[in-house]
């Protein structure tokens, strides 16, 4: 519950400091006071935005502070655990605002941005406006009322999850599908190259070896006649040889090691120069026998190298890179075929993860459903009590799994009303009058506040268009609240301002030139005044003295 607070230099309030209570608090005083000064400081605590011109004029800075038991709050002491921000059973935001306009957030004296403060903030406290029957037409703002009353956090959580998981899919199925149809080109062209090249079947090396034989072959006749005549030279000239010279020399040198010994290695040497001669004889011999001038072989090697000549150029890479090129194709055009079967594959994951979303949605859906029917009586209950006796209230929620679905689920919630008998049920903003609209907002909020968690709420001019006996059972509606949750109830109604267990009174003085807010607490006797200047005015008699201890006392 919300303990105490301080206001310093915020807007009309130069220093404000208070404690509250717990139990149903009410807050009055004369119009244009500043009766929800204190909640708009307070927002700014919840991580509300901040502007310059709420730094009262010549000040610095505005500094507001609000200070929370965490007794019975187990989700705030939980997520303060989580953020290692927990301090103890009392939990204080502070919110700094210079006269530039900037801002910055604390809680429990660590320094932390206004989106935490918004987090632990809804956990602390729940502030219902004075424009809440407004925010009450908007079908979101229906859906939350009913899921808050219902307890959804979980079924809204996985609704969320399964769909999250489901349009992530769905996307990259999209995505595949739009990559896919944009490729097929692409693909149409890789089949005819890798069509191509199939056809030419080239293999790894055989480029290299087909520019071999290519250069043989057409060099077949120079080799033939230079072999030819290399033989004739060394072993097979019938006027002279170079196998003869060197036999006729070594004979001439064979003996003349006896005589000088320096020369006795040459005859080795001569030998040896023989048997090469030899076998260089033997190896041309050889490749003229075996050696192939097939012109057919030729011209076919010549028009393979042409076709590899050709597609390497098409493909813009050397002929020995052709090969690898070929596989390249070969995987890519693997991939773009996998990606047909892959197509498959998610689409069946998608309507998976959808029938995932649809059960948890319909799950949520019927729990919207019975939850709605205890809220309608409950609700035409309440706007019998506050002076509409022909008043019906229905939730009415449509499932369509076929229509557009969302993280909430699949639901289309409206509130409907009839004020008047023989009035069919209608949506509420189109039936109701704005004195109307505010009784049914009141006991929506008044209802609904009774589920919520937070332990602390705020209830700020929500009895506008209210008075006389629907007035007293508004406060008494309040009062019952306030039993079992901290309730602070800004109003102008002594009916709803009798009922609260303790009261607070806001004034507005000026003096040299500058207006100041304050607001404390009222005595018992100075309720009994309060209560009758708002009965009767300005004039304070004994009647509307006499009326205001009966409202209390009634109380």
């Amino acid at each position: 519950m919300l303990a105490h607070m301080t206001i310093s230099n915020f807007a009309i309030v130069k220093n404000l400091e208070f404690e509250l209570k717990p139990g149903m608090t009410t807050i009055t005083g004369e119009t244009g006071a500043g009766k929800s000064i204190a909640i708009d400081a307070l927002g700014l605590c919840l991580g509300d935005r901040a502007e310059a011109s709420m730094v009262r004029p010549n000040e610095d800075k505005a500094e507001i502070s609000a200070a929370f038991s965490l007794q019975n709050n187990q989700a705030a002491r939980r997520w303060l655990e989580d953020n290692e921000l927990v301090d103890g059973d009392e939990c204080i935001l502070r919110r700094v605002i210079t006269k530039e306009g900037r801002s910055r957030g604390f809680i429990n004296g660590s320094p932390v941005p206004a989106s935490q403060q918004k987090a632990l903030g809804s956990l602390l406290i729940n502030i219902h406006g004075q424009h809440a029957h407004q925010q009450l037409m908007r079908p979101d703002h229906q859906q939350q009322m009913l899921d808050q009353y219902a307890g959804h956090h979980l079924l809204l959580e996985k609704t969320r999850d399964t769909y999250q998981h489901w349009r992530q899919a769905n996307n990259e199925l999209k995505r595949l599908t739009q990559s896919i149809e944009e490729n097929e080109a692409q693909k149409q062209l890789i089949q005819y190259q890798v069509k191509e090249l199939d056809e030419l079947a080239l293999g790894e090396d055989e480029y290299a070896e087909i520019e071999e034989e290519h250069k043989r072959l057409s060099n077949s006749g120079e080799l033939a006649v230079s072999s030819q005549t290399a033989l004739s030279m060394l072993y097979d000239g019938e006027e002279g040889n170079a196998l003869q010279l060197l036999q006729m020399a070594c004979q001439q040198v064979c003996n003349l090691g006896e005589y000088d010994s320096s020369l006795s290695a040459i005859p080795q040497m001569l030998d040896e120069a023989i048997i090469q001669v030899q076998e260089a004889s033997q190896e041309l011999r050889g490749y003229l026998d075996n050696l192939d001038m097939d012109p057919h072989r030729l011209i076919f090697l010549e028009e393979r190298l042409s076709k590899i000549m050709s597609l390497s150029r098409k493909h813009y890479v050397m002929p020995e890179e052709l090969y690898n090129k070929h596989h390249e194709l070969l995987k890519e055009l693997d991939n773009l075929d996998c990606s047909d079967e892959r197509l498959a594959e998610m689409a069946d994951n998608v309507e998976l993860l959808r029938q995932k979303f649809l059960a948890s949605a319909e799950k949520l859906s019927k729990s919207r459903q019975r939850y709605a029917k205890e809220l309608d009586q409950k609700i035409s209950d309440s706007m019998h009590q506050l002076s509409m006796e022909n008043g019906i209230f229905k939730i009415d929620v449509q499932c369509d799994t076929e229509g557009m679905l969302s993280p909430l689920g699949c639901d289309t919630i409206t509130f409907l009303v009839s004020t008047n008998p023989g009035q069919p049920l209608q949506p509420l903003g189109k039936v109701a009058s704005g004195g109307e609209l505010s009784r049914i907002s009141l006991a929506i909020q008044v209802i609904t506040a009774q589920k919520v968690e937070t332990p602390s709420l705020i209830f700020d001019e929500v009895d506008v268009g209210i008075s006389g006996p629907t007035a007293a059972i508004v406060g008494k509606m309040l009062r019952t609240l306030g039993e079992s949750t901290q309730v602070m109830c800004v109003t102008h109604l002594p009916q709803v301002a009798g009922c609260g267990h303790q009261q607070m009174f806001v004034a507005k003085k000026s003096s040299d030139g500058q207006t100041e807010t304050n607001m404390f607490p009222l005595s018992q006797e100075a309720r009994v005044n309060e209560l009758a200047r708002l009965l009767g005015g300005s004039e304070i008699t004994e009647r509307t003295l006499a009326n205001a201890k009966e409202l209390l006392f009634a109380a």
